[in-house]
């Protein structure tokens, strides 16, 4: 009996070290490719396919305008082959790892887009953003991934970086980016009749902050205000800002205003009400769905997105 007993413990054990071990690789504390946001991680993976193990910073349903690297983050960044980031301002948290020298090497995936420059008043402001800093990007939307076109830009970069950081499997990132680059070539399509089954006089955004100028520009819309002035979601509108925002909603007929998943949307709910307009409060702005869902991957939320404008505009 004594004899079973502590054999049933040693299996007992055993199994509770096995399911540890496996809560320890789920949680990617060893990855070849760290991604800074969801954006990047669903890309990389696109591109690398099963041949690597991609670990993504800031996951789905997260802002990444708020986020902060920890002490897991930067071991994880140190034992990486290759960082790819977004730049533009968007992941400036990756900047202690890449001051302390931790990173081997670092891409910035939005290298060769032409940046959208929001209007003066909509600058980012804090910090970072003081006079001569090197990592001023006031004016410069981050938001680059809502145009396909951009999109496949970032994607040929990601294959660039990975062929260079793991040279045997080159040819298959470059396969597999093609034909990734063909998707993003039929959902821009796909988006532009949704869009066009919009009357034109009900083209008109209203945005929790200015996140979709690329998506606005792409497609022929017309960008009528953010309830969060500029392009960060730190941003806090005052009463003249809301109120005068109101004003132009009445004035310009605007159907609906869209708040993103990932940002609170208690305003944009007040200044809907306040208009009687509707309210949409699950457009993917800064974040990609959850694992699983139509909208994980960076077509998917796409095509997500422009489905729910224009049902919301029609």
């Amino acid at each position: 009996m004594a004899l079973r007993a502590s054999l049933a413990w040693v299996l007992l054990l055993g199994g509770i070290a096995g399911l540890l071990a496996g809560c320890g690789e789920d949680s990617g504390d060893s990855a070849d490719v760290i991604a800074t946001t969801v954006q990047i991680g669903a890309l990389t993976r696109q591109v690398a396919g099963d041949l690597l193990v991609v670990h993504t910073l800031v996951g789905p349903g997260v802002d990444p305008h708020e986020y902060e690297a920890n002490a897991t983050d930067l071991r994880r960044i140190g034992d990486a082959k290759l960082v790819l980031r977004n730049g533009i301002g968007l992941d400036e948290f990756l900047d202690r790892a890449l001051e302390s020298g931790e990173a081997e090497r670092v891409v910035t995936t939005t290298e060769g887009i032409e940046l959208r420059h929001a209007d003066e008043e909509s600058e980012v402001e804090g910090d970072h953003a003081e006079e001569g800093d090197d990592h001023d990007h006031r004016g410069e939307d981050p938001h680059v991934w809502h145009d396909p076109l951009n999109v496949k830009i970032m994607v040929d970069n990601i294959v660039e970086a990975l062929a260079e950081a793991f040279p045997d499997d080159a040819a298959t990132f470059r396969q597999n980016g093609d034909a990734y680059k063909a998707v993003l070539d039929r959902t821009d399509a796909e988006i532009r009749q949704l869009i066009e089954s919009i009357p034109p006089e009900n083209r008109k955004m209203v945005t929790n902050h200015d996140a979709f100028g690329y998506f606005i520009d792409r497609y022929g819309l017309t960008y009528v205000g953010a309830v969060i002035p500029g392009l960060s979601t730190q941003g806090e509108p005052s009463a003249k800002d809301l109120a005068d925002l109101e004003e132009t909603i009445r004035s310009e007929g605007v159907k609906a205003i869209f708040a993103e998943s990932s940002v609170d949307p208690k305003v944009a709910r007040e200044i809907a009400s306040d208009t009687n307009v509707r309210i949409v409060d699950d457009l993917y702005g800064d974040s990609l769905g959850e694992e699983g869902t139509d909208a994980a991957t960076v077509h998917g939320m796409l095509l997500a997105n422009a489905r729910t404008i224009a049902n919301a505009l029609r």
